[in-house]
């Protein structure tokens, strides 16, 4: 007599725990070794779609020490690849998402064929354009965007409206707008054209809309916004729209000199306009003090009208 097919057993609704190293979240381990998002992984393990050692589990809360013996579509999962970092310049009238409920573009449609799977460094608003970094790590990603780490963004706003640099180097001491503290913003006026003012902002925490808010706060009316630099890389003159990828040894170098990560959730999260979260409500004091220096040198300002 024939015997039944025999079936994959399912793993309870609870954690599972090796027991020992440093564990983390199985939708955190395959979204490193690149086989999709944190989300998408959850509705993967939602559908029976994961096992570990022949067993399918029915939690993304399941935490391991590696990837040894799990399976996606019972398939072995490779060992992390070192972690990429891409530059991408942003054109305005995009999302930073991976997709859009009321069917806007995002940075997806309009990445070229043939990039790893890759996530967003932080985010720009939809008319923000300039510097996107994006990476295949998820764990750069975090290190790169927490205010404790000290990593500066830097971008050029024109508004319509008047300030003087004064106000402009009160903002070194940061600013309360609406009950939400912003952090140190070296902030240089660098020229006038007509009714609009080019300012220059370096920033260490991008908050949810920061430089617009803090912009308007001086009574100013933001009409373009770029970044052009985050941390040491510049967009420099990426064409719009291009990418390509950081050296290895600059990102290992770069990565030597971050300082380290805090565990655990961010704080004070909100909802950008995409409906993801972002970093306003954030305690600013430990990024203030650590904010750099004020450069009050000016730069030779370039022909944009």
């Amino acid at each position: 007599m024939s015997q039944p097919p025999k079936k994959l057993k399912r793993e309870p609704d609870r954690p599972l725990k090796s027991g020992k190293g440093d564990e983390q979240r199985i939708a955190k381990l395959l979204a490193r070794a690149g086989i999709a998002s944190r989300r998408e992984i959850e509705r993967m393990i939602e559908a029976g779609r994961v096992a570990i050692d022949g067993v399918v589990i029915d939690t993304p809360a399941t935490v391991l020490t590696s990837l040894h013996k799990v399976t996606v579509d019972g398939q072995p999962v490779a060992a992390p690849a070192p972690a990429r970092l891409f530059r991408y310049h942003k054109p305005a009238g995009v999302l930073t998402a991976e997709r859009d409920p009321r069917g806007r573009p995002t940075i997806y449609d309009k990445l070229p064929p043939g990039l790893p799977r890759l996530v967003p460094v932080g985010r720009l608003d939809m008319n923000t354009e300039g510097l996107l970094l994006l990476t295949t790590d998820g764990g750069l990603k975090r290190q790169l965007e927490l205010p404790s780490t000290g990593v500066p963004r830097s971008y050029r706003a024109r508004a319509f409206g008047n300030v003087s640099q004064e106000q402009l180097e009160d903002l070194i001491e940061g600013v309360e707008i609406e009950g939400v503290r912003y952090g140190s913003i070296d902030a240089n006026l660098e020229r006038r054209t007509g009714a609009n003012t080019w300012i220059e902002m370096k920033l260490t925490e991008g908050k949810n809309r920061e430089v617009r808010r803090v912009l308007e706060f001086l009574g100013l009316q933001v009409n373009r916004l770029i970044r052009t630099a985050y941390g040491p890389f510049p967009l420099a003159d990426l064409p719009v729209g291009a990418v390509d990828e950081i050296k290895q040894h600059d990102l290992v170098a770069f990565r030597k000199t971050l300082k380290e990560a805090p565990a655990g959730p961010a704080q004070g999260t909100a909802k950008r306009e995409d409906g993801l979260p972002s970093n306003r409500g954030r305690p600013a004091d430990a990024a203030r003090e650590r904010a750099p220096a004020p450069i009050r040198r000016r730069r030779p300002a370039p022909r944009e009208s």
